[in-house]
């Protein structure tokens, strides 16, 4: 009754008033509800600290940051050890153990930098998700760990019959490439976040190519699996399948050494993305940051 009543009242002094007083009464109503988000979003935005951007490849003006700080996120990653290798999810195989128990000759930081080490397999431009992983293959769900074991299996299946090595040979799961080196605009097409976790899960740690589409650098970040890499020169036409390389990636030097022709490529900083993927993904990072609740909280 009482609400009938407020309605019956409003409805009477709206249809009474003037036309510019009925626009005030709007605008007033619009003006408290917007007051009103605002007082929430700074609520919530309060107690961050939005650290410097990182620019996207080819998308200079598209900047974004993939790292909020709050005191505490920034107090946490003060006191975290630095671990050579990002942890891996769904009970992968640790198969970075081999390079850190045979340390390279070549590196001048190896207890501080992050650091992958294993064969190459070179692929050319404009290689799309659909490439990466094919659309039939998306009914697979990442989070159970068999359809994510069986998603590897798939990657780069795609490509077309100029490409004479398979990326993961027929009935296995995983590849004997654990570093990608592509040409310009890799992961191009669809903004499938199979793409990047679908060679996560064939057991690829970077990809190196000349520039990213910006949806697949960013679903590579988010999803922590694998290290969207940009290289300073164009390395898929220095480099071949089979190569051996190693990548270090220091604070302010990065670089890729192909061992096979003795060569040493120049690799742009990952910036502040490097901490999340480190941690496993943007969710992983914030439970690690104390920004989110932790799953066994």
């Amino acid at each position: 009754m009482k609400i009938k009543q407020y309605l019956a009242n409003n409805t009477t002094s709206i249809k009474s008033a003037t036309p510019t007083e009925t626009q005030k009464h709007f605008q007033n109503r619009a003006l408290i509800s917007s007051k009103m988000a605002a007082a929430a979003a700074f609520s919530t935005l309060s107690s961050f600290k939005l650290s410097s951007p990182i620019e996207t490849p080819n998308f200079p003006s598209l900047s974004s940051s993939f790292k909020l700080t709050s005191s505490s996120a920034a107090a946490a990653a003060a006191n975290s050890p630095t671990h050579p290798f990002r942890p891996l999810k769904f009970n992968r195989i640790a198969r970075f153990a081999t390079a850190a128990a045979a340390p390279s000759a070549t590196s001048s930081s190896a207890t501080s930098a992050t650091t992958f080490h294993g064969l190459c397999y070179v692929v050319g431009d404009n290689i799309d998700t659909d490439q990466i992983i094919p659309a039939e293959y998306l009914t697979l769900v990442p989070s159970n760990p068999d359809e994510y074991e069986k998603l590897g299996s798939y990657a780069l299946i795609g490509l077309p019959s100029s490409y004479t090595n398979r990326f993961v040979e027929s009935g296995a799961t995983k590849t004997k490439y654990s570093i990608l080196i592509g040409g310009d605009n890799f992961g191009c097409g669809s903004s499938r976040e199979h793409a990047p976790v679908a060679l996560g899960a064939a057991g690829v740690a970077a990809v190196v190519a000349e520039s990213y589409a910006r949806i697949f650098f960013r679903n590579s970040v988010a999803t922590g699996e694998v290290y969207p890499l940009e290289s300073e020169g164009r390395l898929c036409d220095e480099c071949s399948t089979g190569d051996v390389v190693t990548i270090e990636l220091g604070e302010s030097d990065c670089k890729l050494i192909n061992h096979t022709t003795g060569k040493e490529y120049g690799l742009k900083p990952i910036g502040d993305a490097g901490p999340v993927i480190e941690a496993g993904g943007i969710f992983a990072y914030a439970r690690k940051a104390g920004m989110i609740p932790s799953r066994d909280a």
